[in-house]
Protein backbone atom coordinates (compact mmCIF):
# COMPACT_ATOMS: atom_id res chain seq x y z
CA UNK A 1 0.00 0.00 0.00
CA UNK A 2 1.30 3.42 -1.00
CA UNK A 3 0.55 6.42 1.23
CA UNK A 4 0.66 10.21 1.03
CA UNK A 5 1.64 12.22 4.11
CA UNK A 6 -0.19 15.48 4.75
CA UNK A 7 1.24 18.04 7.18
CA UNK A 8 -1.56 20.25 8.53
CA UNK A 9 0.10 23.04 10.48
CA UNK A 10 -2.77 24.92 12.12
CA UNK A 11 -3.21 27.82 14.51
CA UNK A 12 -3.45 25.79 17.70
CA UNK A 13 -1.99 22.41 16.75
CA UNK A 14 0.08 20.54 14.20
CA UNK A 15 -1.19 17.34 12.67
CA UNK A 16 0.24 14.76 10.32
CA UNK A 17 -2.19 12.50 8.49
CA UNK A 18 -1.42 9.44 6.39
CA UNK A 19 -3.82 8.89 3.49
CA UNK A 20 -3.89 5.56 1.67
CA UNK A 21 -4.29 4.90 -2.06
CA UNK A 22 -8.07 5.37 -1.76
CA UNK A 23 -7.57 8.73 0.02
CA UNK A 24 -8.80 7.24 3.28
CA UNK A 25 -7.29 8.33 6.60
CA UNK A 26 -4.89 5.62 7.78
CA UNK A 27 -3.25 7.37 10.74
CA UNK A 28 -3.35 10.75 12.52
CA UNK A 29 -0.84 12.27 14.91
CA UNK A 30 -1.52 15.62 16.57
CA UNK A 31 0.22 17.94 19.04
CA UNK A 32 -0.90 21.30 20.38
CA UNK A 33 1.49 24.18 21.00
CA UNK A 34 1.52 27.36 23.06
CA UNK A 35 -0.40 30.51 22.17
CA UNK A 36 1.55 33.62 23.18
CA UNK A 37 -0.29 36.87 23.98
CA UNK A 38 2.27 39.63 24.69
CA UNK A 39 -0.53 42.19 25.09
CA UNK A 40 -4.16 42.76 24.10
CA UNK A 41 -4.72 42.03 20.41
CA UNK A 42 -1.23 40.56 19.91
CA UNK A 43 -0.79 36.84 19.12
CA UNK A 44 2.49 35.00 18.55
CA UNK A 45 3.84 31.47 18.11
CA UNK A 46 7.27 30.09 18.94
CA UNK A 47 8.48 28.79 15.54
CA UNK A 48 10.89 26.36 17.20
CA UNK A 49 7.97 24.82 19.08
CA UNK A 50 6.01 24.55 15.83
CA UNK A 51 9.01 22.93 14.13
CA UNK A 52 9.34 20.45 17.01
CA UNK A 53 5.68 19.46 16.68
CA UNK A 54 6.05 19.01 12.89
CA UNK A 55 9.04 16.70 13.32
CA UNK A 56 7.26 14.74 16.05
CA UNK A 57 3.92 14.13 14.32
CA UNK A 58 5.58 13.38 10.96
CA UNK A 59 7.88 10.89 12.65
CA UNK A 60 4.91 9.14 14.22
CA UNK A 61 3.20 8.79 10.84
CA UNK A 62 6.31 7.76 8.90
CA UNK A 63 6.80 4.99 11.43
CA UNK A 64 3.47 3.53 10.31
CA UNK A 65 4.49 3.06 6.67
CA UNK A 66 7.57 2.24 4.62
CA UNK A 67 6.04 3.41 1.33
CA UNK A 68 5.19 7.12 1.26
CA UNK A 69 4.98 8.58 -2.25
CA UNK A 70 4.90 12.28 -1.39
CA UNK A 71 4.30 14.98 1.20
CA UNK A 72 1.63 17.68 0.99
CA UNK A 73 1.62 20.73 3.26
CA UNK A 74 -1.25 22.94 4.36
CA UNK A 75 -0.84 25.72 6.88
CA UNK A 76 -2.32 28.56 8.85
CA UNK A 77 -2.17 31.45 6.41
CA UNK A 78 -0.79 34.98 6.89
CA UNK A 79 1.21 33.97 9.99
CA UNK A 80 4.61 35.55 9.41
CA UNK A 81 8.16 34.33 9.96
CA UNK A 82 11.38 36.21 9.21
CA UNK A 83 14.58 34.20 9.57
CA UNK A 84 18.31 34.50 8.98
CA UNK A 85 19.37 32.72 5.80
CA UNK A 86 22.79 31.87 7.25
CA UNK A 87 21.69 30.47 10.62
CA UNK A 88 18.10 29.43 9.82
CA UNK A 89 16.99 31.05 13.07
CA UNK A 90 13.90 33.25 13.31
CA UNK A 91 14.47 36.88 14.32
CA UNK A 92 11.17 37.08 16.21
CA UNK A 93 8.31 34.84 17.22
CA UNK A 94 5.92 34.12 14.36
CA UNK A 95 3.30 36.89 14.27
CA UNK A 96 -0.05 35.13 13.93
CA UNK A 97 -2.79 36.01 11.45
CA UNK A 98 -5.05 37.08 14.35
CA UNK A 99 -2.53 39.70 15.52
CA UNK A 100 -3.66 43.36 15.33
CA UNK A 101 -0.47 45.24 16.26
CA UNK A 102 -0.11 46.88 12.84
CA UNK A 103 -3.51 48.61 12.97
CA UNK A 104 -1.99 52.11 13.04
CA UNK A 105 0.10 51.51 9.92
CA UNK A 106 -2.99 50.15 8.14
CA UNK A 107 -4.86 53.32 9.10
CA UNK A 108 -1.98 55.31 7.62
CA UNK A 109 -2.23 53.34 4.36
CA UNK A 110 -5.97 53.98 4.16
CA UNK A 111 -5.56 57.68 4.91
CA UNK A 112 -3.09 58.16 2.05
CA UNK A 113 -5.29 56.18 -0.38
CA UNK A 114 -2.82 53.32 -0.74
CA UNK A 115 -5.50 50.72 0.09
CA UNK A 116 -6.79 51.20 -3.46
CA UNK A 117 -3.39 50.12 -4.82
CA UNK A 118 -3.38 47.11 -2.48
CA UNK A 119 -6.91 46.12 -3.45
CA UNK A 120 -6.33 46.30 -7.18
CA UNK A 121 -3.12 44.27 -7.12
CA UNK A 122 -3.77 41.78 -4.32
CA UNK A 123 -7.55 41.62 -3.88
CA UNK A 124 -7.01 42.35 -0.18
CA UNK A 125 -7.64 45.22 2.21
CA UNK A 126 -5.20 47.27 4.29
CA UNK A 127 -5.71 45.18 7.42
CA UNK A 128 -3.32 43.79 10.08
CA UNK A 129 -4.60 40.29 9.22
CA UNK A 130 -2.22 39.94 6.28
CA UNK A 131 1.51 39.23 6.28
CA UNK A 132 3.01 42.32 4.66
CA UNK A 133 2.56 44.73 7.55
CA UNK A 134 3.85 42.08 9.97
CA UNK A 135 7.08 41.77 7.98
CA UNK A 136 7.48 45.54 8.09
CA UNK A 137 6.92 45.50 11.86
CA UNK A 138 9.74 42.98 12.37
CA UNK A 139 12.10 44.98 10.18
CA UNK A 140 11.22 48.18 12.05
CA UNK A 141 11.40 46.84 15.62
CA UNK A 142 14.02 44.07 15.78
CA UNK A 143 17.48 45.54 16.26
CA UNK A 144 19.68 45.03 13.22
CA UNK A 145 16.90 43.49 11.12
CA UNK A 146 16.76 46.28 8.57
CA UNK A 147 20.52 46.11 7.92
CA UNK A 148 20.43 42.32 7.55
CA UNK A 149 17.48 42.58 5.16
CA UNK A 150 19.21 45.16 2.99
CA UNK A 151 22.26 42.89 2.87
CA UNK A 152 20.11 40.03 1.54
CA UNK A 153 20.60 37.92 4.66
CA UNK A 154 16.95 37.59 5.72
CA UNK A 155 14.14 35.46 4.36
CA UNK A 156 10.41 35.97 4.83
CA UNK A 157 7.82 33.27 4.57
CA UNK A 158 4.45 32.10 5.72
CA UNK A 159 4.54 28.89 7.75
CA UNK A 160 4.62 26.63 4.68
CA UNK A 161 7.70 28.41 3.36
CA UNK A 162 9.49 28.22 6.72
CA UNK A 163 8.72 24.49 7.04
CA UNK A 164 9.95 23.75 3.51
CA UNK A 165 13.18 25.65 4.28
CA UNK A 166 13.72 23.51 7.36
CA UNK A 167 12.59 20.23 5.72
CA UNK A 168 14.97 20.74 2.78
CA UNK A 169 17.87 21.82 4.95
CA UNK A 170 17.73 25.40 3.66
CA UNK A 171 17.91 24.35 -0.01
CA UNK A 172 14.50 25.71 -1.04
CA UNK A 173 12.93 29.10 -0.28
CA UNK A 174 9.55 28.66 -1.98
CA UNK A 175 5.83 29.02 -1.42
CA UNK A 176 2.69 28.39 -3.45
CA UNK A 177 0.36 30.88 -5.14
CA UNK A 178 -2.39 30.59 -2.50
CA UNK A 179 -0.09 31.52 0.38
CA UNK A 180 1.59 34.26 -1.65
CA UNK A 181 -1.86 35.69 -2.36
CA UNK A 182 -2.42 36.25 1.38
CA UNK A 183 0.69 38.33 2.05
CA UNK A 184 -0.58 41.69 0.69
CA UNK A 185 2.63 41.75 -1.36
CA UNK A 186 1.66 39.52 -4.33
CA UNK A 187 -0.04 40.79 -7.49
CA UNK A 188 -2.63 38.07 -8.13
CA UNK A 189 -3.51 39.52 -11.53
CA UNK A 190 0.06 39.43 -12.90
CA UNK A 191 1.28 36.47 -10.84
CA UNK A 192 4.34 38.17 -9.33
CA UNK A 193 5.49 40.07 -6.28
CA UNK A 194 4.51 43.75 -6.39
CA UNK A 195 7.53 46.06 -6.36
CA UNK A 196 5.18 49.01 -5.71
CA UNK A 197 3.80 47.54 -2.49
CA UNK A 198 7.15 46.17 -1.31
CA UNK A 199 8.76 49.58 -1.77
CA UNK A 200 5.97 51.30 0.21
CA UNK A 201 6.40 48.78 3.03
CA UNK A 202 10.19 48.92 2.92
CA UNK A 203 10.52 45.20 2.26
CA UNK A 204 13.51 44.16 0.09
CA UNK A 205 12.50 41.82 -2.75
CA UNK A 206 15.41 39.54 -1.81
CA UNK A 207 13.43 38.42 1.26
CA UNK A 208 10.59 36.91 -0.79
CA UNK A 209 10.23 33.23 -1.74
CA UNK A 210 9.79 31.83 -5.24
CA UNK A 211 6.10 31.24 -5.99
CA UNK A 212 5.06 27.86 -7.45
CA UNK A 213 1.81 26.15 -8.44
CA UNK A 214 -0.08 24.30 -5.71
CA UNK A 215 1.09 21.01 -7.21
CA UNK A 216 4.79 21.37 -7.96
CA UNK A 217 8.28 20.20 -6.97
CA UNK A 218 8.91 22.04 -3.69
CA UNK A 219 12.00 20.03 -2.75
CA UNK A 220 12.83 16.85 -0.89
CA UNK A 221 13.46 15.97 2.73
CA UNK A 222 15.52 13.20 4.29
CA UNK A 223 14.66 14.03 7.90
CA UNK A 224 12.50 10.91 8.27
CA UNK A 225 14.70 8.39 6.45
CA UNK A 226 14.75 7.98 2.66
CA UNK A 227 14.21 11.15 0.64
CA UNK A 228 10.56 12.16 0.32
CA UNK A 229 9.37 14.69 -2.27
CA UNK A 230 7.19 17.65 -1.22
CA UNK A 231 4.75 17.91 -4.12
CA UNK A 232 1.72 19.84 -2.88
CA UNK A 233 1.18 23.06 -0.91
CA UNK A 234 -1.88 25.22 -0.24
CA UNK A 235 -2.99 27.57 2.51
CA UNK A 236 -5.49 25.90 4.81
CA UNK A 237 -8.65 27.48 3.43
CA UNK A 238 -7.67 26.90 -0.17
CA UNK A 239 -6.69 23.32 0.71
CA UNK A 240 -10.17 22.83 2.20
CA UNK A 241 -11.72 24.26 -0.97
CA UNK A 242 -9.74 21.69 -2.96
CA UNK A 243 -10.57 18.93 -0.47
CA UNK A 244 -14.26 19.75 -0.86
CA UNK A 245 -13.83 19.45 -4.65
CA UNK A 246 -15.20 22.97 -5.20
CA UNK A 247 -13.77 23.08 -8.71
CA UNK A 248 -16.71 24.69 -10.52
CA UNK A 249 -17.61 28.41 -10.45
CA UNK A 250 -20.40 29.03 -7.95
CA UNK A 251 -19.38 26.21 -5.60
CA UNK A 252 -19.05 27.34 -1.99
CA UNK A 253 -17.42 25.93 1.12
CA UNK A 254 -17.03 27.13 4.69
CA UNK A 255 -14.45 25.78 7.14
CA UNK A 256 -14.97 26.00 10.90
CA UNK A 257 -11.66 25.86 12.73
CA UNK A 258 -10.21 28.51 15.03
CA UNK A 259 -11.84 31.00 12.67
CA UNK A 260 -14.36 30.52 9.89
CA UNK A 261 -13.55 31.01 6.23
CA UNK A 262 -16.00 30.87 3.35
CA UNK A 263 -14.66 30.62 -0.21
CA UNK A 264 -16.74 30.96 -3.35
CA UNK A 265 -15.16 29.72 -6.58
CA UNK A 266 -15.44 32.47 -9.23
CA UNK A 267 -13.44 30.64 -11.90
CA UNK A 268 -11.21 32.69 -14.19
CA UNK A 269 -12.89 35.91 -13.02
CA UNK A 270 -11.33 37.93 -10.22
CA UNK A 271 -14.34 39.64 -8.65
CA UNK A 272 -13.82 43.07 -7.13
CA UNK A 273 -15.96 43.13 -4.00
CA UNK A 274 -18.22 46.04 -3.19
CA UNK A 275 -18.87 44.57 0.27
CA UNK A 276 -15.36 44.33 1.72
CA UNK A 277 -14.84 40.69 0.87
CA UNK A 278 -11.49 39.53 -0.46
CA UNK A 279 -10.49 38.52 -3.95
CA UNK A 280 -7.99 35.69 -3.75
CA UNK A 281 -6.52 32.69 -5.54
CA UNK A 282 -8.45 29.49 -4.83
CA UNK A 283 -5.71 27.37 -6.39
CA UNK A 284 -3.21 27.47 -9.25
CA UNK A 285 -2.59 24.37 -11.36
CA UNK A 286 -0.51 24.16 -14.53
CA UNK A 287 0.14 27.88 -14.27
CA UNK A 288 -3.56 28.79 -14.44
CA UNK A 289 -5.10 30.55 -11.41
CA UNK A 290 -8.68 29.93 -10.32
CA UNK A 291 -10.02 32.83 -8.28
CA UNK A 292 -12.39 33.04 -5.34
CA UNK A 293 -14.29 35.49 -3.19
CA UNK A 294 -13.45 34.95 0.47
CA UNK A 295 -15.02 36.03 3.71
CA UNK A 296 -12.92 35.63 6.85
CA UNK A 297 -14.27 35.35 10.41
CA UNK A 298 -11.59 35.58 13.08
CA UNK A 299 -13.42 33.70 15.85
CA UNK A 300 -15.42 30.51 15.25
CA UNK A 301 -14.15 27.41 17.06
CA UNK A 302 -12.11 29.76 19.25
CA UNK A 303 -15.35 30.92 20.90
CA UNK A 304 -15.85 27.35 22.15
CA UNK A 305 -12.27 27.35 23.45
CA UNK A 306 -13.20 30.55 25.34
CA UNK A 307 -16.17 28.80 26.95
CA UNK A 308 -13.78 26.05 28.03
CA UNK A 309 -10.62 27.96 29.01
CA UNK A 310 -11.96 31.44 29.81
CA UNK A 311 -15.38 30.96 31.39
CA UNK A 312 -14.75 27.29 32.27
CA UNK A 313 -18.39 26.37 31.77
CA UNK A 314 -17.50 23.30 29.70
CA UNK A 315 -14.78 20.70 30.15
CA UNK A 316 -14.39 19.86 26.47
CA UNK A 317 -15.65 21.24 23.15
CA UNK A 318 -18.13 18.38 22.67
CA UNK A 319 -20.00 19.54 25.81
CA UNK A 320 -21.21 22.68 24.02
CA UNK A 321 -23.88 20.94 21.93
CA UNK A 322 -25.80 19.19 24.76
CA UNK A 323 -25.47 22.29 26.95
CA UNK A 324 -26.92 24.53 24.21
CA UNK A 325 -29.92 22.22 23.88
CA UNK A 326 -30.84 22.98 27.50
CA UNK A 327 -30.97 26.76 26.94
CA UNK A 328 -34.16 28.65 27.85
CA UNK A 329 -35.79 29.52 24.48
CA UNK A 330 -37.20 32.74 25.95
CA UNK A 331 -33.67 34.09 26.60
CA UNK A 332 -32.10 35.27 23.35
CA UNK A 333 -28.48 36.16 23.95
CA UNK A 334 -26.33 37.60 21.19
CA UNK A 335 -22.60 37.01 21.62
CA UNK A 336 -20.37 39.03 19.29
CA UNK A 337 -16.97 37.28 19.60
CA UNK A 338 -14.82 40.19 18.49
CA UNK A 339 -11.95 39.12 20.75
CA UNK A 340 -9.36 40.28 18.21
CA UNK A 341 -11.58 42.58 16.16
CA UNK A 342 -14.18 41.82 13.50
CA UNK A 343 -13.33 40.30 10.12
CA UNK A 344 -15.42 40.39 6.96
CA UNK A 345 -17.50 42.21 5.98
CA UNK A 346 -16.81 44.76 8.79
CA UNK A 347 -13.01 44.76 9.09
CA UNK A 348 -13.07 46.59 12.41
CA UNK A 349 -9.71 45.98 14.07
CA UNK A 350 -10.66 47.94 17.19
CA UNK A 351 -13.96 46.18 17.96
CA UNK A 352 -13.97 43.91 21.00
CA UNK A 353 -16.35 41.20 22.17
CA UNK A 354 -19.76 41.93 23.64
CA UNK A 355 -22.87 40.13 24.88
CA UNK A 356 -26.40 41.49 24.58
CA UNK A 357 -29.73 40.36 25.99
CA UNK A 358 -28.55 39.28 29.45
CA UNK A 359 -31.26 38.52 32.00
CA UNK A 360 -31.26 36.84 35.41
CA UNK A 361 -32.15 33.60 33.64
CA UNK A 362 -29.04 33.66 31.47
CA UNK A 363 -26.52 31.02 32.46
CA UNK A 364 -24.04 28.51 31.02
CA UNK A 365 -26.59 26.91 28.68
CA UNK A 366 -27.59 30.24 27.17
CA UNK A 367 -23.93 31.25 26.76
CA UNK A 368 -23.21 27.95 24.99
CA UNK A 369 -26.13 28.43 22.61
CA UNK A 370 -25.16 32.05 21.88
CA UNK A 371 -21.57 30.96 21.15
CA UNK A 372 -22.67 28.39 18.57
CA UNK A 373 -25.23 30.77 17.08
CA UNK A 374 -22.59 33.48 16.65
CA UNK A 375 -20.86 31.30 14.08
CA UNK A 376 -24.06 30.89 12.08
CA UNK A 377 -24.81 34.61 12.20
CA UNK A 378 -21.30 35.51 11.05
CA UNK A 379 -21.54 33.02 8.19
CA UNK A 380 -24.82 34.65 7.11
CA UNK A 381 -22.96 37.99 7.02
CA UNK A 382 -20.44 36.51 4.59
CA UNK A 383 -22.94 34.77 2.31
CA UNK A 384 -25.16 37.85 2.03
CA UNK A 385 -22.11 39.88 0.97
CA UNK A 386 -21.11 37.24 -1.60
CA UNK A 387 -24.59 37.20 -3.13
CA UNK A 388 -24.51 40.98 -3.40
CA UNK A 389 -21.07 40.92 -5.06
CA UNK A 390 -21.44 38.22 -7.69
CA UNK A 391 -24.40 37.00 -9.69
CA UNK A 392 -22.95 33.47 -9.73
CA UNK A 393 -23.47 33.21 -5.95
CA UNK A 394 -27.11 32.15 -6.03
CA UNK A 395 -28.70 30.52 -3.00
CA UNK A 396 -26.87 27.25 -3.48
CA UNK A 397 -25.65 24.51 -1.19
CA UNK A 398 -22.91 25.26 1.36
CA UNK A 399 -20.32 22.53 1.88
CA UNK A 400 -18.89 22.59 5.41
CA UNK A 401 -15.89 21.10 7.17
CA UNK A 402 -13.67 21.67 10.19
CA UNK A 403 -14.10 20.69 13.82
CA UNK A 404 -17.35 22.55 14.51
CA UNK A 405 -19.05 20.98 11.48
CA UNK A 406 -19.26 17.77 13.51
CA UNK A 407 -21.89 19.45 15.72
CA UNK A 408 -25.37 18.62 14.40
CA UNK A 409 -26.83 21.44 16.51
CA UNK A 410 -24.49 24.07 15.09
CA UNK A 411 -24.96 22.90 11.49
CA UNK A 412 -28.75 22.81 11.81
CA UNK A 413 -28.76 26.37 13.13
CA UNK A 414 -26.45 27.35 10.27
CA UNK A 415 -28.89 25.94 7.69
CA UNK A 416 -31.76 27.67 9.49
CA UNK A 417 -30.17 31.11 9.63
CA UNK A 418 -28.78 31.15 6.06
CA UNK A 419 -31.97 29.62 4.65
CA UNK A 420 -30.10 27.11 2.48
CA UNK A 421 -28.98 23.47 2.64
CA UNK A 422 -25.71 22.65 4.41
CA UNK A 423 -23.79 19.58 3.21
CA UNK A 424 -21.36 17.82 5.52
CA UNK A 425 -19.05 15.35 3.73
CA UNK A 426 -18.09 11.92 4.96
CA UNK A 427 -14.45 13.00 5.10
CA UNK A 428 -14.19 15.94 7.51
CA UNK A 429 -10.39 16.12 7.14
CA UNK A 430 -10.87 18.15 3.97
CA UNK A 431 -7.99 20.57 4.61
CA UNK A 432 -5.42 17.79 4.95
CA UNK A 433 -7.12 15.86 2.14
CA UNK A 434 -6.72 18.84 -0.19
CA UNK A 435 -2.98 18.97 0.50
CA UNK A 436 -2.68 15.19 0.17
CA UNK A 437 -4.55 15.16 -3.14
CA UNK A 438 -2.29 17.86 -4.59
CA UNK A 439 0.81 15.86 -3.69
CA UNK A 440 -0.69 12.48 -4.56
CA UNK A 441 -1.98 13.71 -7.91
CA UNK A 442 1.45 15.12 -8.73
CA UNK A 443 3.02 11.79 -7.72
CA UNK A 444 0.61 9.82 -9.91
CA UNK A 445 -1.05 8.08 -6.96
CA UNK A 446 -4.38 9.96 -7.05
CA UNK A 447 -6.77 10.83 -9.90
CA UNK A 448 -7.10 14.15 -11.74
CA UNK A 449 -9.58 16.89 -10.76
CA UNK A 450 -12.61 15.23 -12.34
CA UNK A 451 -11.76 11.86 -10.85
CA UNK A 452 -11.18 13.40 -7.44
CA UNK A 453 -14.48 15.35 -7.58
CA UNK A 454 -16.35 12.09 -8.15
CA UNK A 455 -15.00 10.71 -4.87
CA UNK A 456 -16.71 13.44 -2.79
CA UNK A 457 -19.39 11.78 -0.63
CA UNK A 458 -22.19 13.25 1.50
CA UNK A 459 -22.49 12.35 5.17
CA UNK A 460 -25.53 14.47 6.02
CA UNK A 461 -27.52 17.34 4.55
CA UNK A 462 -29.05 19.87 6.95
CA UNK A 463 -32.08 21.63 5.48
CA UNK A 464 -33.68 24.82 6.89
CA UNK A 465 -36.37 24.16 9.50
CA UNK A 466 -36.79 27.72 10.81
CA UNK A 467 -39.64 29.78 9.36
CA UNK A 468 -38.73 32.92 7.45
CA UNK A 469 -40.22 35.35 9.98
CA UNK A 470 -38.17 33.86 12.82
CA UNK A 471 -35.05 33.80 10.65
CA UNK A 472 -35.45 37.48 9.78
CA UNK A 473 -36.15 38.48 13.40
CA UNK A 474 -33.16 36.59 14.78
CA UNK A 475 -30.81 37.97 12.13
CA UNK A 476 -32.09 41.52 12.71
CA UNK A 477 -31.20 41.03 16.38
CA UNK A 478 -27.68 40.00 15.37
CA UNK A 479 -27.27 43.04 13.13
CA UNK A 480 -28.36 45.26 16.02
CA UNK A 481 -25.79 43.57 18.29
CA UNK A 482 -23.08 44.26 15.69
CA UNK A 483 -24.06 47.93 15.50
CA UNK A 484 -23.95 48.26 19.28
CA UNK A 485 -20.59 46.46 19.49
CA UNK A 486 -19.07 48.85 16.98
CA UNK A 487 -20.30 51.82 18.97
Amino acid sequence: MTFVLAIDQGTTSTRAILFDEEMRVAHIAQEEFQQIYPQSGWVEHDVEEIWATVKSVCGQCVAKSDDIAAIGITNQRETTVVWNRETGEALHNAIVWQDRRTSEFCEELRAEGFEEVIGHRTGLLADPYFSGTKVRYILETVEGARELAEAGKLAFGTIDSFLIWRLTGGKRHVTDATNAARTMLYDIRKGRWSTTICERFGIPMSMLPEVLDCAADFGTTDLFGPELPILGVAGDQQAATIGQACFEPGMLKSTYGTGCFALLNTGAELVTSENRLLGTIAYRLDGQPTYALEGSIFIAGAVVQWLRDGLRIIAKAADTHPLAEKADPSVELYLVPAFTGLGAPYWDAEARGAIFGLTRNAGPAEFARAALESVGFQTRDLLDAMRADWTGAEDGILRVDGGMSASDWAMQFLADIIGAPVDRPKVLETTALGAAWLAGMRAGVYPDQDGFARTWALDHQFTPQMDEATRDRRYAGWQDAIRRTRG
